[in-house]
């Protein structure tokens, strides 16, 4: 499976590859993973302590989120407002958005029945969702070892579960529906990256969350009861944001091989807030499930790199 990128010589210019960036680059990522973790913490315990709906939860984090990417813009970016809603592929952009949509808003549902840690094991999925569907949809099909490791990795999520009679959650049905949505998102992110700049596909992201998310929350909206709540949903969006910007940046001083790996921290940040926030830890069927999925993963990266470096040297 091989990643596909822009042909824009500036974004070329702003990537970096050298050694003495590869410990920063890792250190960002951590640290985005770490926020990331912190925003579905946030939004359980603002769904299961004060009982806030999915709906409002969700669309808060959106409209932080674009006030703040609307804030750094003029600060950061290149392009003008007007730029921002010039796409080749408008309603490519419209069903990506709705499907980064429905991820937040099925995940937060999920996550009001579910450990964090199991939500975030049923997440690690994505990437093998991706590498079994970019074959028909992208045309970038996988050797027959990837697609071992694909089934290793769906065997890792039924060992999580351990699917015993009343033993699984219902709302284990809205993680794999994010999931799901989660990996179309992706397919579509790649494949417009060749057509529009990432800002503007960021931009349409945020702004399609914000406004058309507004009905639904305005309908199911609840005033939060004290300063803590008001203070926990206004930080969704800079959560999301600031995650958001250092993984980007985390990408542009190492290649993916270097960081991408360290996306599976999340499942330690995971356990760690559930544990101090929630008085939750894993099951040992959970951490012996989550450890193939990891594992599945880890080997679709390593085969990845081995394949596009001999893309390269036959080049």
């Amino acid at each position: 499976m091989t990643m596909q990128t822009t042909s824009d010589p500036k974004a070329e210019r702003l990537r970096s590859d050298a050694p003495s960036d590869r410990p920063r680059a890792i250190a960002l990522m951590i640290l985005a993973i770490t926020l990331f973790s912190a925003l579905d913490t946030s939004a359980k315990y603002l769904g299961s302590t004060y009982g806030l709906p999915v709906t409002q939860i969700a669309w808060s984090r959106f409209l932080g989120q674009f006030v703040l990417l609307m804030l750094l813009v003029p600060l950061f970016g290149s392009l003008s407002l007007a730029q921002l809603f010039r796409t080749s592929h408008l309603k490519l952009q419209l069903v990506r958005s709705v499907l980064m949509a429905a991820t937040t808003v099925l995940n937060f549902l999920a996550l009001q029945h579910l450990r964090l840690d199991q939500t975030i094991t049923i997440v690690f999925l994505a990437p093998l969702v991706v590498a079994l569907l970019a074959g028909p949809l992208l045309g970038e099909w996988v050797g027959w070892r990837r697609l071992l490791a694909i089934a290793v990795g769906f065997s890792g999520i039924v060992v999580a579960l351990n699917p015993t009679m009343g033993s699984v959650h219902p709302a284990v049905l809205y993680s794999f529906a994010a999931m799901l949505a989660y990996a179309l998102f992706m397919l579509l992110t790649r494949y417009m990256a060749a057509f529009d700049p990432p800002m503007v596909t960021l931009f349409y992201s945020m702004f399609v969350g914000t406004f058309f998310g507004a009905p639904f929350a305005y309908a199911t909206w609840v005033t939060p009861p004290d300063a803590q709540a008001w203070i926990m949903l206004a930080s969704l969006g800079v959560l999301g944001g600031l995650g958001h910007w250092l993984f980007l940046h985390a990408y542009r001083l190492a290649p993916a091989s270097a960081v991408a790996p360290f996306l599976y921290f999340q499942l330690l940040s995971m356990i760690g807030f559930g544990y101090v926030v929630f008085d939750q830890l894993p099951d040992l069927n959970t951490l012996a499930g989550a450890a193939v999925v990891v594992a599945s993963g880890i080997y679709l990266f390593h085969r990845e790199r081995l394949t596009a470096r001999g893309a390269s040297t036959s080049a």
